[in-house]
């Protein structure tokens, strides 16, 4: 049972969009999901939504925006907790949808929905704390010389509606209700979503889920909207709109670069978040390989195939010393990886461009294949591939992303050298060190180098996996991200969908409860200087 009630997991499919509580009449285009392990075509059809529909969507956040940013935050985290017992309510259903959509296996899908439902909870615990809004208080000072000081008061407020874009490679986390929607309703704003094509059957589920949830907790018709379409023309005009005053996106380098470039070059330009390309370089010190090399080659193994290498955090990079203890992970890792079965990838397109990818490295005179299989029609096979340190500084695209389970061990002879890879790569999510006792030198200058280049340093660990929590970043330099000083994973998440207004000489009356003399909100504050709850 959920907050009030479980959500019908019988729910059957239409394949309309979702405009606040009701649905779009739609284009007379219609369009399917496809079951991404068999080809199979799945029911029903959806069909694209029309411009009145995005129109319809506009106006109705609008409308809701300055309701719902009003609401108290008890309110806010009551919907937010109703939407994870909704998605819950659905099932089996749900679960099998999503299997069919992406050819994840049950366990996974099973993970990222409790994923997706612990977020939701997380951000309606963050809500009903109340620090995130980083209220500070400079009370008036008409003593002080040689001016006096005014009455200051800011804090965090909602920017206004927000366009999420779903990802491919998370269904659930980062789709429909994923983390880009839980943060955004935490700031206070409402949400249209574009529905990624891959999963439309999962991301009308998921949709209905939020919708229902809306109107079980009377919140604003117009919090929440879903978009079906296909191309790219909806998804452009989404992020033209007018009304939409943000963008959360996690998706292709070429997807993002260009809805960015949309945001920027608006009457009003908006804060576009993209989450892009990342190849997540791997550095083994010496120490470290010679104390544990076979153990670090079955984790890199585990990373590098987990989810058919379609994580975003995936190492696609790993600097290895030469020497025999190197030469011992290659063959190892190669071994294994050579015994790995050929798995479905998430869609058709991204197994085409991940075949592609590896061909063209295994067609590259520059590099050695250790594990490159020719790509079966409808799996993709691990790949393995092996450079120098000099050739690979002399060729920036052997340190493209090949998005999938494939990566490439750059053989570096000198700790310079391997410092000279750090510096020169570009921005990335993550960075990994595996060191041991007699590392810590080369350690702390890779960290160094590091921390301007990726958003999180992993330590004798595996990129794959990212945390929800207080203090997660999951964002990085571009071209991880499109800014480097957001993360769309943990509590920071909000700060992408707000901004600080300051209010001076404010009558009492008028201001937000975060801000009053004798704090009513009991919020965590700093108050002239001081940090506390007074």
């Amino acid at each position: 049972m959920g907050d009030k009630g479980a959500h019908n997991n019988r729910m059957e499919l239409n394949g309309k969009s979702i405009i606040g509580q009701g649905r779009s009449g739609g284009s007379q285009k219609t369009f399917y999901a496809v079951n991404a392990a068999t080809g199979e075509r799945l029911e029903p059809a959806f069909h694209a939504a029309a411009e009145a529909d995005l129109e319809r969507a506009m106006a109705l956040a609008s409308a809701a925006f300055p309701v719902y940013r009003g609401l108290e935050r008890a309110r806010r985290a009551a919907f937010l907790r109703q939407i994870a017992a909704n998605l819950e309510g659905l099932g089996d259903p749900l679960i099998h949808r999503v299997m069919a959509e992406s050819a994840l296996p049950e366990g996974r899908v099973r993970g990222e929905l409790g994923r997706t439902c612990f977020q939701l909870r997380f951000f309606a615990g963050i809500v009903e704390e109340g620090s995130w809004v980083d209220a500070r208080i400079d009370t008036a000072d008409p003593d002080r010389k040689p001016l006096p000081r005014q009455d200051l008061r800011s804090m965090l407020r909602p920017l206004g509606p927000v366009a999420v874009f779903c990802a491919s490679n998370f269904p659930l986390a980062f789709s429909v209700a994923g983390g880009d929607t839980a943060s955004a309703y935490a700031a206070g704003c409402p949400v249209v979503v574009k529905a990624h094509s891959s999963h439309l059957g999962t991301a009308e589920m998921c949709g209905s889920a939020i919708r229902d949830a809306a109107a079980q907790t009377a919140m604003p018709e117009g919090v929440f909207s879903l978009l079906f379409t296909e191309g790219h023309r909806m998804a452009q005009a989404l992020v033209a709109h007018p009304s939409i005053k943000a963008g959360g996106f996690t998706g292709s380098r070429g997807g993002g670069l260009t809805l960015l470039a949309i945001a920027q070059k608006r009457a009003e330009p908006i804060p576009f978040y993209a989450e892009m390309s990342s190849v997540n370089p791997v550095f083994i010190l010496p120490n470290a390989l010679q104390q544990r090399g076979a153990q670090i080659a079955a984790g890199l193994h585990g990373s590098i195939t987990l989810g058919v290498g379609q994580f975003c955090t995936n190492p696609g990079v790993v600097m290895l010393p030469v020497g025999q203890g190197g030469d011992g992970v290659v063959s190892a890792l190669g071994e294994k990886l050579r015994a790995t079965a050929p798995a479905a990838m998430l869609n058709r397109n991204i197994l085409h461009a991940y075949g592609k990818a590896v061909a063209a490295r295994a067609g590259d005179v520059r590099v050695r294949s250790v594990a490159a299989g020719e790509q079966p029609g409808n799996a993709a096979v691990p790949a393995l591939f092996e450079a120098d340190a000099k050739t690979f500084l002399k060729t920036p695209e052997l340190s493209e992303e090949m998005f999938g389970p494939a990566s490439i061990l750059v053989r570096y002879e000198s700790l310079d050298q391997a410092l000279a890879l750090a510096a020169t790569m570009e921005g990335n999510l993550t960075a990994t060190i595996h060191h041991a006792p007699g590392d810590e030198a080369a350690c702390a200058k890779l960290i160094a180098a590091l921390e301007t280049r990726v958003g999180r340093i992993v330590f004798n660990g595996y990129p794959t996996g990212v945390e929800v929590c207080q203090a997660m970043v999951h964002g990085g330099p571009y071209p991880s991200t499109s800014d480097g000083r957001s993360t769309s994973v943990g509590a920071r998440a909000i700060d992408r969908f707000v901004r600080a207004v300051c209010y001076q000489d404010a009558p009492a009356a008028v201001l937000p409860e975060e801000l009053r003399d004798g704090n009513p909100a009991g919020v965590m504050r700093v108050l002239n200087g001081v940090r506390g709850r007074e």
